[in-house]
């Protein structure tokens, strides 16, 4: 017997912690009886509906997919933008990325229909490095990459300490290349501390998520993940060690 929200989750309907809000507000029927309660347990004979719509246990499927620029980082689009599941027409299963990248971010994604995996990646608890290469109009000085080093108080809070340098400097043009690997999930995070500090961003793409890199890929590229690599996030994410 499995939990029902790891059974919705396990199906690629939501996270565990979508899951139980959807069973807690009555979206989900077990043998045609609406389910409020949490803890309840499903056999794999058991019946069970998200909004009128049968929960199968799907294929796990994982891609990494180096995302372009002007994408949505969704499964869909209510202006008819280009989102990352685009990518992937041949795949059956319903796909959705884990976490997110600003429509004019490019860089490496995560593609599944495992919400196990995207609840591990995405609770904050869980800390997950993620590289960003920035170009910023100015040149940075070393107060202001002390100060993201840090923590930088933005509208909401203080973000998490960062690992930053500066990769490469146009004086004429008065720009500069600067990696940032950071933690945290906050919407804009990147563009909004360097923004804080007095740099702007230009163009932001992320080069690394964990240990996973877009070596070898340009923006549009994608390919499966392999077992040892989704076995190693999960395990990166629950003990926060590779071995």
């Amino acid at each position: 017997m499995e939990r029902l929200q790891k059974v919705i989750a396990a199906a690629g309907i939501a996270s565990r912690r979508k899951a139980e809000q959807l069973i807690s507000t009555g979206h989900v029927q077990v043998n045609g009886q609406v389910v409020k309660e949490m803890g309840i347990q499903v056999e794999p004979h058991d019946h069970v509906e998200v909004d009128g719509v049968p929960v199968t246990t799907e294929q796990k499927r994982y891609f990494l997919l180096y995302k372009p620029r002007r994408v949505i980082s969704s499964a869909h689009d209510e202006k008819g933008r280009k989102t990352v599941i685009d990518f992937f027409p041949e795949v059956n299963e319903r796909l959705y990325p884990i976490g997110r990248l600003d429509y004019n971010t490019s860089g490496l994604i995560i593609i599944t229909n495992d919400g196990e995996l995207a609840n591990l990646l995405t609770h904050p608890r869980y800390r997950i490095e993620k590289q960003y290469t920035a170009k910023v109009e100015g040149i940075p000085t070393v107060e202001a990459l002390k100060k993201l080093r840090a923590g930088v108080k933005l509208e909401k809070k203080r973000t998490a300490p960062a690992k930053v340098k500066v990769l490469s400097t146009d004086r004429t043009k008065k720009m500069a290349l600067v990696s940032l690997t950071i933690h945290e999930g906050m919407n804009h995070e990147v563009r909004d501390m360097l923004q804080a500090v007095g740099y702007p961003v230009n163009k932001l793409s992320r080069e690394r998520y964990a240990f996973l890199t877009t070596e070898g890929m340009t923006a549009g590229d994608s390919r499966p993940m392999q077992p040892q690599e989704v076995a190693a996030l999960k395990k990166l994410a629950r003990t926060g060690k590779l071995r």
